[in-house]
C-alpha cells in the first residue's frame, strides 16, 4: 500500500521524451502562448494576478481570503470550463490559486461521478462540475506549483482519473472576461502541462485510495486531514526547455 504523506503527494514533472511530435509540438506553442500573455501585460506594468484582480481592486474593495476573483467565477458558455482565483495559502509562500473546472456539459460523452455512499451529498445535474487543477501562483503573477485536491475542498463531485484526463482538452477559456490575457494564458496551461496534469490525477486516486484503506469506515472524501491529494512544481521556463529538447530529439 503506498504511503499517504506528504511526499507520496509530490509528483515529479514526467518525462516529455515519448510524447508525440504533435503534441510536443502544440505544447511548445502554447508555450510561446503564456510567454506572449506575460509580454503584453508587462508592457502595461501588468500581470496575471493582477488582471483578476482589477475589477475589485479598482473599487477600492479589500482583498479577502477564500473569497472568488472573479465574485462569479469565469465561465465560457460553449466550453463550459470555469475558474476561479483565490488565496489562503499564504503559509505555502504562494500569492493564491486557481481553480480550475469542467461542467458536465462540456464533459465528454460516456463520464460519471464514481458510485459512492456519500456522507455529504455531492452536486447532481448541472452542478456535477469536476476540478481538473489549481495553479498557485507567486507575488509576481506567475506559476510555480500545479496540484490536485480532495472533493470537501471545491465541492464537486468525482470523477475517475482517467476520465478527468478525457475532460482537459475541454478546458478552453474563449472570450475576454474578466481579461484576455488572462482567459488565453490559462487556456494555453492546459496545453502546455496536459501530461503533468495527467500526472498529477493519477496519483491523486493513488492518494486517496489509499487513504480510505487506512481509515475504514471514513468518508474519504470529507476527511479535513486530507486536502491536497498531489502537487507538482513547475517553471514554464524550464518546462518549455525540456519540451525543445523532446522535440530536437524527435527530429534529429
Amino acid at each position: 500500500m503506498p504511503a499517504t504523506g506528504l511526499a507520496s503527494r509530490l509528483v515529479v514533472a514526467p518525462d516529455l521524451a515519448h510524447l508525440p511530435l504533435q503534441q510536443l509540438l502544440a505544447m511548445r506553442e502554447a508555450g510561446r502562448e503564456i510567454n506572449e500573455c506575460y509580454r503584453v501585460l508587462r508592457k502595461a506594468e501588468l500581470n496575471i494576478v493582477g488582471e483578476v484582480l482589477r475589477d475589485s481592486l479598482n473599487k477600492g474593495e479589500t482583498f479577502y481570503e477564500y473569497n472568488h476573483y472573479p465574485e462569479d467565477d469565469v465561465y465560457d458558455r460553449e466550453s463550459h470550463a470555469q475558474y476561479y482565483y483565490h488565496a489562503h495559502r499564504s503559509e505555502t509562500g504562494e500569492h493564491g490559486h486557481f481553480h480550475c473546472f469542467l461542467r458536465p456539459k462540456g464533459m465528454p460523452a460516456g463520464v460519471s461521478p464514481i458510485e459512492y455512499t456519500a456522507t455529504d451529498p455531492w452536486p447532481q445535474g448541472d452542478e456535477a462540475l469536476s476540478h481538473l487543477v489549481a495553479i498557485a501562483m507567486d507575488g509576481y503573477g506567475f506559476p510555480t506549483t500545479l496540484f490536485t485536491t480532495n472533493r470537501w475542498v471545491t465541492a464537486e463531485a468525482w470523477y475517475p482519473a482517467e476520465q478527468v484526463t478525457q475532460m482537459l482538452d475541454r478546458f478552453v477559456i474563449d472570450h475576454a472576461f474578466p481579461s484576455l490575457p488572462v482567459n488565453r494564458w490559462i487556456s494555453a496551461m492546459f496545453v502546455l502541462y496536459r501530461p503533468h496534469i495527467e500526472a498529477l490525477l493519477k496519483r491523486r486516486d493513488e492518494v486517496v485510495w489509499s487513504w480510505a484503506e487506512q481509515h475504514p469506515g471514513e468518508d474519504v472524501f470529507e476527511d479535513r486531514e486530507l486536502d491536497i491529494t498531489s502537487q507538482m512544481e513547475i517553471s514554464v521556463k524550464d518546462t518549455l526547455w525540456m519540451v525543445e529538447l523532446a522535440i530536437a530529439g524527435r527530429q534529429s
